[in-house]
This record gives C-alpha cells, structure tokens and sequence, in this order.
C-alpha cells in the first residue's frame, strides 16, 4: 500500500474532529501497534463473513499467534474458523516463492472447502518482498471461477485502527454492488419491509441474535450485519439498504460515508447495549426512514420490551443500585457500556478511551458530566491504582486484565470481543445484570480478603533442640 494511501484512509471527512489538523486522524506512533497491528485489525474486521475462506499470506506466526481471537459466532457455515496461511519460510522469501505459494494455497482452499470467496491478508514479509497479491488475486479469480479478494494489510503500516479501515476500503472497493439482494422470503401482511444494514456489528458471543427477531417483527430486512454471522452474498448486497446504523464508529465510519456518497444511504450511529441505547438505535431506523407507521410500531415495540426488561432488572437493580464500576474498555464500549451501567444504577467512577475517537469521548461526557474521568493509559497496575482510589466495586475491561485483577483480589467482568456471553440488547442488558450481581456478591471475595487462621494464630514455641 502506497503512503498517500494510507493518508487518505487516516483522513476520514464524516469525522467531526477530523479538521483538528491538516493530517486527518493522528499517524501510528513508535509502539501502537501494542494490543494490535494493521494486519490484525484487517483480518478481526473481516473474519466473522462465515462462508469465506481467510489466507493470512506470511510466516505462519501472523495467522497462529492471534487467529479466531474475536469471540463471533455463526449461525450457519464455519469455513471462516479454519486458519489458512501461505507459512512462508526463509527458503520462500530468498527464492522469491512467495507469489507462488499463495497461488498454490488459494487453488488448495477453492478445492478443499469450496468457500463463497477467498480474502488474501498480506503481512508485512511479502508486502517487504513486494509480492503482488492483487494479480495473484485477480489470476486466481479468472483460473478457480471465485471471488479473491486481497487485503493489503501489512503490519507496519499502522495499528490495528488502521486495519480496520483498510477491510473495510477492500469491501468498498472489490465487494460491495457486485450483487443484487434476493427478494424476501416472507412478508408480513399490512407492513411495509425496508430493507437497513448494520455497519461494525461483529456478534460477540451471539449479540445480534438478541436483536434480530425485533428486526423482523418491524419489518427490517437486515440486508448484512457487517461482519457478524455474515455471509460474502449478503456483503455484496449493502448497496441496497435504505438506511445503515454504525456500531463501531472507529472501525467502519468509512464504510458508511462511501455507501452513502455512491449509493445515497442515509446512516446515524448508535449501540445496542442498555436500555435507552437499544430503543434509541430502533427510533433512529423509524426517523431516517420516514416511516411514520414503522415509528408507531417502534414505540409500541419499546413499550412492551422496556416494561418486561424493568420487570427482570427490579429485584436485580436492588443489588446493583449505588455500586461504584472502573470501565477499560476503548472504541464505542467506551460509552455505551457507561450507559448502560447508568441503566442498571451504577456509578461509573471512570471509563477507559484507549482506542476511541473523539466522538466517542464527547459521548462520555454527555452521559458522566465534563469532569469524566478518562483512562487512556493501558498500564495494568496503574489500573488496579486507579481501582482502589476511586473506591470501585467492580472492574470492567478485556479479557487481558483477568490475571491482575483476580491476583489483586477484585471482582471483574470480561467485556472483551473473546468473550462468548452477548450483551446486546434488552436480553443482552438482563444477562449483564446477572453477571455484575454474581461477580460482585461473590462470597469468595469475603474469603480471599479475609485473615487466615493461620496467620491470625499466635506462633507457637519451638521445641528445644536435645541437648
């Protein structure tokens, strides 16, 4: 990828804050690719369309080292949780077989797996050696008769941000327009169907599965829940939506833009975690689509699912009400956790903002007032630090914060993408009381704090040596 490449996908014009400098977005510093590369932001982006064959094309450590660590799940097929890579060796890169060996693993894929698409990720050896996977791809394409998309992802280009736009410019450009959705296969009588796309909705651990039967009851056709439990047709297909909503903002903000510059495609963004988020993300489709009978049926939808999920969280928010969280998360779980906390009656002591955008912090203040405390530093025992000073009860971030946490005796909750528990929506907001309930009124807590009796005990003497 040529530098004035990776310029233009750092200047994003949807921004609010992209006219801060000349620059757009600020460049990768030394040591950002901490928590992960360009690569690993491509590949996380695209992996969930399930029916695809994915070829990390590079040593075997890029694709083994960091593979299926996004906890999507998917309804159907599964050829996206095979790890496909080209394993290039030192003997590849001085012979110069790199270009050879991805041929070779593409055909191997088409033949064994019969996969609806091929995506390529170049890593940063053969982007080094200046292998060509674009006419690998496009040879493959025209010999095996399926769809090779490449993704000119190496490493060191920048983090994992810069990834995530980088997948989503590859579908822009190679995938979506190149098919016309189906006609429906139901329709519900007196209700007219629109058809809505969900843009940086990855189903962790089964989200959108809370969400999509409310979508069907109103009549919204989920053309592709872009990436989660996906499938290659139905990303060539977003083209034809009436209106997107962007979930993850960092992530595919530009997605939206182009869809909407070349296709007209009105889009807000929005969250399904919380109460008020989820009826919020329901109303938004209802006013960008100008449907005043779909907004009668949305508010008609919001009245029953809050008055059931109020009836859930009653005996539950008892517990939970006035308990102090410590939020770590970064992007747009940075805010939408926080509100769904205040959902439940927690106080939100701070949130962590390491890998969001200014839109998304200017989201936490509306919710906690501007003297919201906000963490960008990643520093584990500095965390822990931050914990035990602002009093919290319970601790909120990845997965990679397990260890400490537990080692420091605090209770904790795992919101990261590994996870395999969904929070979304108004199930996904009962599910998350539970687990705060469980892991706060733990009563191992009682035990790992308290004194062993044996340090409790007066020592005893010791016996006289014989003389």
């Amino acid at each position: 990828m040529k530098p004035e490449e990776i310029a233009a996908l750092l200047n994003e014009p949807a921004c609010a804050h992209n006219n801060k400098s000349k620059s757009g977005c600020a460049k990768p510093a030394p040591g950002a690719t901490q928590g992960g590369c360009c690569f690993d932001g491509a590949r996380n982006a695209l992996l969930p369309i399930a029916d695809v064959a994915h070829i990390v094309h590079g040593p075997i450590g890029c694709a083994g080292s960091s593979w299926d660590n996004r906890g999507t799940r998917s309804s159907g097929p599964d050829t996206f949780r095979i790890g496909m890579t080209t394993d290039l060796t030192d003997m590849d890169v001085i012979m110069g077989r790199g270009e050879k060996r991805l041929y070779q693993s593409i055909k191997q894929a088409v033949e064994t797996h019969k996969p609806a698409a091929v995506f390529v990720y170049n890593t940063c050896v053969p982007a080094l050696q200046g292998d060509d996977i674009e006419a690998v791809a496009k040879a493959a394409q025209e010999k095996f008769g399926v769809a090779v998309i490449p993704v000119d992802c190496a490493g060191f280009y920048g983090n994992k941000n810069l990834g995530n736009r980088v997948a989503g410019d590859a579908t822009i450009k190679y995938i979506i327009g190149t098919r016309e959705p189906e006609a429906p296969a139901y329709e519900i009588p007196g209700v007219k169907r629109h058809d809505v796309n969900l843009v940086g909705e990855w189903n962790v651990g089964g989200e959108f599965w809370n969400v999509a039967p409310l979508f069907d009851e109103l009549g919204l056709r989920v053309l592709c829940s872009f990436s989660g439990d996906s499938r290659f047709a139905e990303v060539q297909t977003m083209h034809r939506a009436e209106a997107n909503m962007v979930v993850c903002s960092k992530a595919m903000l530009a997605v939206a833009r182009k869809l909407e510059d070349a296709y007209q495609i009105p889009w807000f963004e929005g969250s399904f975690y919380g109460l008020r988020d989820t009826s919020e993300a329901f109303r938004g489709f209802a006013r960008l689509l100008n449907d005043s009978d779909l907004s009668a049926r949305v508010e008609n939808l919001v009245a029953r699912e809050e008055a059931r999920v109020e009836a859930a969280l009653n005996p539950l928010r008892e517990k939970l009400r006035g308990k102090r969280v410590l939020i770590f998360t970064g992007g747009y779980k940075s805010w939408s956790v926080v509100s769904a906390m205040q959902d439940l009656g927690m106080i939100v002591v701070a949130t962590g903002t390491e890998k969001s955008t200014e839109e998304d912090k200017a989201r936490i203040k509306a919710l906690m007032g501007d003297e919201a405390r906000m963490i960008s530093d990643n520093d584990q025992l500095a965390l822990i630090d931050v914990f035990h000073e602002t009093r919290a009860d319970i601790l909120i971030a990845g997965d990679r914060y397990i260890y400490p946490t537990l080692k420091s005796r605090i209770p904790f909750l795992d919101i990261d993408h590994v996870r395999r528990i969904g929070y979304a929506g108004y199930d996904g907001l009962i599910e998350l009381a539970r687990n705060l309930d469980h892991a706060v009124h733990s009563p191992v807590w009682a035990q790992v704090r308290s004194t062993p009796s044996w340090a409790a005990a007066p020592a005893r003497p010791r016996p006289r040596a014989a003389a």
